[in-house]
């Protein structure tokens, strides 16, 4: 599966709230949203859970796949490579802790998609260059916990670097300034708190024609 020339790519990040203890109420909540943004044509959605056990997570997998089946949504699962391939979503999303891209490549599926985490544009390059599909750049604006901004200028920066390659805005995106963002000539943008409510992902469909 390829990413759509549709754009901008809204890339909703789920909110790590999803324990093995609340596990049955967090999962349902979650996979309403997901309900949601597959009603809302969002293009991409990743599962984003480090509290969870590697069962919870394959079976969190398997329900949202299942939730996102035949439609325009692809489902990521962040850094869990075995778990993406168990559970056959559509791809992974990797951290700068993760394996890197290019190995990650030799051993998925020829459509399996690979999002990569980046903070520079040597990050960005070394993505580029190792076959990821896309890439998140940040963080762009303030964000809790996530320390200096980048900004859009560099942002701007990294966008016209990479060339053809996708690069989506992360980091403090929210109602306020996702459309600085894709007016860098970015991809589109990653949120998780924007992103992690129904009512925001309705109103995107209908403001940017999703």
């Amino acid at each position: 599966m390829k990413l759509t020339d549709k754009k901008p790519l809204v890339y909703l990040i789920s909110d790590g709230s999803i324990t093995n203890e609340n596990y049955a109420a967090r999962s349902r909540s979650f996979l309403d949203l997901v309900a949601a943004a597959v009603s809302s044509n969002i293009q991409l959605v990743q599962i984003r859970e480090k509290h969870l056990s590697a069962r919870k997570l394959f079976d969190l997998a398997i329900a949202t796949r299942k939730v996102c089946k035949d439609s325009n949504s692809s489902l990521l699962v962040n850094d869990r490579i075995d778990i993406a391939l168990a559970a056959r979503v559509d791809g992974v999303h990797l951290t700068s802790q993760s394996v890197r891209a290019e190995i990650v490549r030799q051993f998925v599926p020829q459509n399996f998609l690979i999002g990569v985490s980046t903070h520079t544009e040597h990050e960005l390059v070394l993505a580029k260059n190792g076959g990821a599909d896309f890439a998140v750049f940040g963080p762009v604006f303030e964000s809790p916990g996530k320390g200096r901004c980048l900004g859009v200028e560099e942002l701007s920066s990294a966008v016209a670097m990479a060339g053809s390659f996708p690069v989506l805005a992360l980091g403090g995106v929210d109602g306020t300034n996702y459309a600085d963002a894709i007016n860098t000539g970015a991809a589109g943008f990653a949120a998780i708190r924007f992103l992690n409510n129904a009512e925001n992902l309705r109103m995107l469909k209908t403001d940017l024609g999703l």
